[in-house]
């Protein structure tokens, strides 16, 4: 089957067409896994998160109103599906009350992760603790706000820019040593 557009593929899945949602999952399968992946600790997490992610996008697929792209909706939903994920985990992200010592520190702090390939930023990006690979993921690549990340992860405000600055950190941390012979 040749590639579908994506209003063939959104008709054929909500008529139920097996075809179309195997050409759908192809079609996306891969794209929406690298973003996974940024959320994930590892590839069988990511799996698991992409399986989960396309279920609710055959699913839901009758609220896609074509506003928009259709990768950009499936997007929203595997980025959703990860969240949903990370939050079923124990002690996910710990509140951190004041965060004024970081708040100057991310306005004048250069995107060290800018000069990274996306190999290399993804090996980085998994060795994370899952509270700041996900505010990095949300606040660098998603592009959501502090304040949409506490209400999509119900943490406060200053805990999204302490997980952020801490990311940071790690990360910074951690390529230190590699550079290190």
């Amino acid at each position: 089957m040749q590639q579908l557009s994506d209003q063939e593929l959104v008709s054929g899945v909500l008529r139920g067409s097996p075809q179309h949602q195997t050409a759908l999952y192809k079609q996306y399968s891969v794209p929406m896994f690298r973003v996974l992946l940024r959320f994930a600790r590892d590839r069988a997490e990511a799996e698991d998160m992409l399986q989960d992610g396309f279920v609710r996008v055959f699913r839901d697929m009758a609220q896609f109103r074509g506003e928009g792209a259709l990768g950009g909706w499936i997007r929203r939903i595997m980025v959703n599906t990860a969240l949903s994920h990370l939050r079923r985990q124990r002690d996910f992200l710990r509140d951190t009350g004041d965060f004024t010592p970081f708040e100057n520190r991310f306005r004048t702090e250069e995107d060290f992760a800018s000069n990274l390939d996306a190999e290399t930023l993804m090996k980085y990006l998994q060795k994370l603790p899952p509270g700041y690979r996900t505010v990095f993921n949300l606040y660098a690549i998603e592009g959501f706000s502090h304040e949409e990340i506490a209400d999509q992860l119900n943490i406060s405000i200053g805990t999204s820019k302490s997980q952020l600055f801490k990311a940071r950190e790690f990360l910074k941390r951690m390529l230190d040593k590699s550079f290190i012979v």
